[in-house]
C-alpha cells in the first residue's frame, strides 16, 4: 500500500508557493489561489506565522527572510559553499560580466549563485530564478543528459505551455522563435559548452560551460551573461570561455564536504545532538500549547524535516539520520519525507534521502532581493510599537553615521530625522558602537582624522575619555548619549553584527532625556534593543549565507 502523506504539510507548502507567487497577499487570496477553505488557511498561517516563515501586517501577510532557511538547506547539500559564491563573485568582477551557477531542475535550470553586474542593462534573475531548459545556455547542457522519459516530459510541457507561463522569471509577452533544443544539444556535445543568442528576450546573450561531478555527470552550468550592446553572441564567447573553463574545472576540484554522518563525526545514537532536538521538540510544544488547534504540529515537523535535509551530503541522509536530527519518530519523518516527495521537494535512491532544487521556489526569488534596510524595517516597527519611542538603524560613513533604515512614532514630542540624514559619529549612541566596533588601527585613525567638537555642553570632546566610552561600549555591548548630540536628547544603541561577528551597524533608540536618570532609560530600553537586533541579526545572517545581500 502506498504510504499516506502529512496533508497539513502538503497544504502549507501550497500556501508558502501561493505568498510566494504573490509577494504580500491577504487571507482570502491565498484562500482562491490555493482552493483551500479560509478556515485552513487560517491554521496554517497561524502556524507559519509562529515558526517565524510569515509576517502579518494588518491583513496583509508576507514572508520573512527566515524562511530561506529552507532554501538554504537545498543549497548546503547541494555542495554549494561560501567559497563557490565568492570565486562566482570574483570572476564576475574579472570578466565585467555577470556570473551564474544553475542546476538542472526537472526540464527547467535553476539559478544557485548570481553575481550580477550594476548597469542600467544588467540582469534581474536572483537565486532560485526557474528559466525553461529551451531558453537559456545551460539548459542545452542539461538535456545532453536526459533519457526518453526526460525529453517526454519536455515534449508535454512545451506543448501544454509554449509562451512559458508557468516560469514567472521569464520577461511578459509571447515567447521568440527559438532553436531546436535536440540541434542545441548536438552543438554542445560537440563542442562542450552552449550559447543564449537572445532566446531570453532581446539582447541578452550567454555563454556556458559544465561543471562536472566525479561520475563525470554536470552537477552545475557556469554562464557569464552580457547584452548585444557590448558584444556579439559569438563575440562574448571568444571572450569568456578560456576563463569559464578554467573556473569549472577549479570547480570540479573542490573537495565536496561530506555530511557529518558521512565523516562519522555524527552517528544516528550519539547523544551530542540531543540538546537541539529536545530545544525543537520544546518549542513545538509550546507553539502547540499557545495555539492549541490553531498550530499544524504535522506542517512544523515537515517543515523541520526538510530543514534536516540540509545536512545531507553526496548521495543523502539515512531515514535515521533525519529522524535523529528532528527528534521525531521514524514513522513520522518517513510520513512526511514520502510527502515532500511527493511534492517535489525530495528525493531518496534506495535508503538515502537528498533534497531537490524545486525548495528554492518557496520564496527563495523574492527574499534574495531583500536588501539590508528591508530586512532590518520590520524589526524596526516592531521596536518601535513595543517602546513607543522612534528606532534606527545607522552605517559608519567615514566619520559619520549614516541613517539607512527608520520606524519612527507619532508624538508630541519627537525626534525628526529622515534617511540619509548624517551626524558626527563620536557624540551619538550609534556613533560609539560603530567606533567600538572596528579595530584598534582603524579607530584611531578616524578618531584623528576629525577630532571631537563640541556640539552642547554635554558633548565628551577629550580623546582619552572618547576611547575609554568606546572601549566601555565594546565591552558592554551597547553606548549611550545623553544631551552630547542635542540639548534634550537622548539614546541608547547595540551593534549589529554579520555572520562573521564584524559590527556592521547600529541600532538604536532615541527620545527625549526627561527628568529620569539615564540608568533608568537604559535599563528600560535595553532588553528590547537587544532583543530586536538578535531577531535582525537571524535574518541577515539566513539571508547572507548563499546570497549577497545589499548592503547601504
Amino acid at each position: 500500500m502506498p504510504e499516506e502523506s502529512v496533508r497539513p504539510l502538503e497544504r502549507g507548502l501550497a500556501v508558502l508557493r501561493a505568498l510566494a507567487a504573490a509577494d504580500r497577499a491577504r487571507a482570502g487570496d491565498l484562500v482562491r489561489a490555493t482552493g483551500l477553505a479560509r478556515s485552513t488557511v487560517d491554521r496554517v498561517v497561524a502556524t507559519l506565522a509562529r515558526l517565524g516563515y510569515v509576517r502579518e501586517s494588518g491583513q496583509e501577510l508576507q514572508l520573512t527572510p527566515r524562511l530561506m532557511e529552507l532554501g538554504n538547506a537545498y543549497l548546503a547539500a547541494s555542495g554549494l559553499t561560501g567559497e563557490v559564491a565568492a570565486r562566482t563573485a570574483r570572476l564576475a568582477d574579472e570578466l565585467d560580466e555577470s556570473v551564474s551557477l544553475a542546476v538542472p531542475d526537472g526540464d527547467g535550470v535553476r539559478f544557485v549563485t548570481q553575481a550580477a553586474r550594476r548597469r542600467a542593462m544588467s540582469v534581474a534573475f536572483r537565486i532560485g530564478d526557474l528559466l525553461p531548459a529551451e531558453r537559456c545556455a545551460p539548459g542545452a547542457l542539461f538535456a545532453a543528459e536526459w533519457d526518453e522519459t526526460g525529453w517526454a516530459a519536455w515534449h508535454a510541457r512545451v506543448a501544454a505551455d509554449p509562451d512559458g507561463h508557468a516560469f514567472p522569471a521569464l520577461p511578459p509577452g509571447p515567447a521568440p522563435r527559438v532553436p531546436d533544443l535536440a540541434d542545441r544539444v548536438t552543438h554542445s556535445r560537440a563542442a562542450g559548452w552552449a550559447l543564449d543568442d537572445q532566446l531570453i528576450e532581446p539582447g541578452l546573450i550567454a555563454t556556458a560551460v559544465p561543471v562536472r561531478d566525479a561520475a563525470g555527470r554536470v552537477r552545475y552550468a557556469l554562464s557569464a551573461v552580457s547584452h548585444t550592446s557590448r558584444h556579439t553572441a559569438q563575440g562574448l564567447a571568444e571572450l569568456v570561455l578560456p576563463r569559464l573553463r578554467e573556473e569549472a574545472a577549479h570547480l570540479e576540484a573542490l573537495p565536496t564536504a561530506p555530511s557529518p554522518y558521512e565523516k562519522g563525526e555524527l552517528t544516528p545514537d550519539q547523544t551530542q545532538t540531543q540538546p537541539q532536538t529536545q530545544t525543537q521538540t520544546l518549542e513545538t510544544a509550546d507553539a502547540k500549547a499557545e495555539l492549541g488547534p490553531g498550530f499544524l504540529q504535522s506542517l512544523a515537523r515537515g517543515l523541520a524535516v526538510l530543514r534536516a535535509l540540509g545536512r545531507a551530503r553526496g548521495d543523502g541522509l539515512p531515514l535515521t539520520a533525519i529522524a535523529e536530527a528532528t527528534g521525531l519518530p521514524r514513522a513520522t519523518a518517513r510520513r512526511c519525507l514520502h510527502t515532500l516527495e511527493l511534492e517535489g521537494y525530495a528525493a531518496h535512491d534506495g535508503r538515502l534521502y537528498r533534497p531537490l532544487p524545486r525548495i528554492l521556489e518557496l520564496g527563495y526569488p523574492g527574499l534574495s532581493r531583500l536588501g539590508f534596510a528591508e530586512i532590518a524595517e520590520p524589526h524596526l516597527r516592531e521596536l518601535t510599537g513595543r517602546v513607543h519611542q522612534s528606532a534606527s538603524v545607522t552605517v559608519l560613513d567615514g566619520t559619520d553615521i549614516l541613517y539607512v533604515a527608520r520606524a519612527a512614532t507619532v508624538r508630541v514630542m519627537s525626534v525628526y530625522i529622515t534617511l540619509g540624514t548624517r551626524f558626527p559619529a563620536h557624540p551619538t549612541a550609534m556613533g560609539r558602537v560603530l567606533l567600538a566596533g572596528l579595530p584598534e588601527r582603524d579607530r584611531a585613525r578616524l578618531l584623528a582624522a576629525e577630532p571631537p567638537k563640541a556640539l552642547t555642553r554635554h558633548t565628551v570632546t577629550d580623546p582619552a575619555e572618547l576611547r575609554r566610552i568606546l572601549d566601555r561600549a565594546a565591552a558592554d555591548g551597547y553606548a549611550t548619549a545623553d544631551e552630547e548630540l542635542e540639548e534634550g536628547l537622548r539614546s541608547v544603541a547595540v551593534p549589529l553584527k554579520g555572520a562573521d561577528g564584524r559590527v556592521v551597524a547600529a541600532l538604536n533608540v532615541a527620545q527625549h532625556a526627561g527628568t529620569a536618570p539615564l540608568s533608568e532609560t537604559v535599563e528600560a530600553l535595553l532588553p528590547a534593543l537587544r532583543e530586536t537586533a538578535a531577531a535582525i541579526e537571524t535574518d541577515l545572517h539566513t539571508a547572507a549565507r548563499f546570497n549577497a545581500v545589499r548592503m547601504p
